[in-house]
């Protein structure tokens, strides 16, 4: 009997396309592990991966464009909006590492 790799459950078809998938599938999981570190406070820094999906990720939001500025508008009535608003500037207060 052959030994299953799993391969043929990833979704593309191709071996590169499923290496960039996978990396991207990487950084994203290294954005919900360091998130929490360094932009969350309070009792949101200790939300579990789908808590943070829901209440920050899953946030009703438009992307406008304005000039030559783009600005997130949060919906008012998310409950979560002041932890996303604090968040984003915590994050814009960081150094830029390079």
């Amino acid at each position: 009997a052959a030994r299953s790799t799993g391969l043929r459950n990833l979704p593309l078809h191709d071996t590169a396309q499923n290496q960039v998938w996978l990396e991207i599938v990487q950084l994203a999981l290294d954005l919900l592990a360091w998130m929490p570190m360094l932009a969350l406070t309070g009792q949101a820094r200790l939300w579990e991966p789908r808590r943070l999906r829901f209440r920050l990720f899953s946030a009703a939001a438009q992307l406008v464009t304005t000039g030559r500025r783009r600005l997130l508008r949060l919906a008012c009535h998310w409950p979560w909006t002041v932890e996303i608003t604090t968040a984003l500037e915590r994050l814009m207060l960081l150094p830029n590492p390079g």
